[in-house]
């Protein structure tokens, strides 16, 4: 299946990353949808003449890893699943392609929009250096005791709407772990549009409508914690992990 993703979007026109700076929308409107493999293959192949497709050193499928951060006692976590409006993610990513990497900070308002800043860092750092823990005390305006709480890995494939301010996230072959734990989700497809405002007339919502999928909201992060960690609550997260289930074994 990998093979009939990258053989699809081969046929896609490229874009560069310094070409996809102007659509960074770093303060954005993020919408999720999930599906499996096969009814990826389904959506792009009709998606070619709206989208372009990021390429870097002839890549167009990324591969990406996290190191996520919470408290001792979990609050990012926690404040998802409790359902509050103005949540955190503090997290370390790293672009293997590009070679670059840079500690983010997202941060999500009672409206919805997804305001992310973030800075370079040399490496992954198990420890936050004291440039990092200022730029989140910075960010965020509060000060939070942060250790390492997942590791995430996954491939991405990034589209660019020709016409339209709007990127497209494609993220397959997902993997956590921390410490000793690792659980993978290889079948299953989390797809982000990236918006000013969300747009129900865009050429990839259309295209998922026609599959009959609809928005659905999931968190990598909390789908990751809740996969490895045994002693946190879940209840708010039950049914969608049943439905994650049922789409990767579809």
């Amino acid at each position: 299946m990998q093979y009939d993703i990258k053989h699809i979007i081969s046929k896609f026109s490229s874009i560069s990353l310094d070409e996809m700076n102007s659509v960074a929308l770093m303060k954005r409107t993020d919408v999720k949808f999930v599906i499996n493999t096969t009814q990826l293959v389904s959506v792009l192949k009709i998606l070619d003449n709206h989208y372009k497709v990021l390429e870097i050193e002839n890549e167009r499928v990324m591969s990406y890893s996290s190191l996520y951060f919470d408290t001792p006692d979990k609050k990012f976590y926690n404040d998802h699943h409790n359902g509050k409006n103005n949540r955190t993610k503090v997290r370390q990513r790293k672009y293997i392609e590009s070679n670059l990497c840079f500690l983010e900070v997202k941060q999500k308002n009672g409206k919805g929009e997804t305001n992310k800043k973030r800075i370079p860092v040399s490496d992954f750092e198990l420890n936050l250096s004291k440039d990092s823990n200022a730029f989140v005390s910075q960010t965020t305006t509060k000060k939070y005791d942060l250790s390492p709480s997942l590791w995430n890995a996954f491939n991405r494939v990034t589209l660019v709407n020709i016409k339209n301010k709007e990127r497209v996230t494609i993220d397959l072959n997902l993997t956590y772990k921390i410490k000793d734990t690792q659980k993978s989700y290889d079948n299953l497809v989390v797809i982000e549009v990236k918006q000013e405002r969300f747009n129900r007339s865009s050429e990839i919502v259309k295209a998922l409508k026609s599959l009959q999928q609809n928005p659905y909201s999931i968190s990598k992060y909390c789908l990751g914690m809740i996969s490895l960690y045994n002693e946190l609550k879940y209840n708010v997260f039950k049914k969608k992990l049943i439905k994650i289930n049922k789409i990767i074994a579809s």
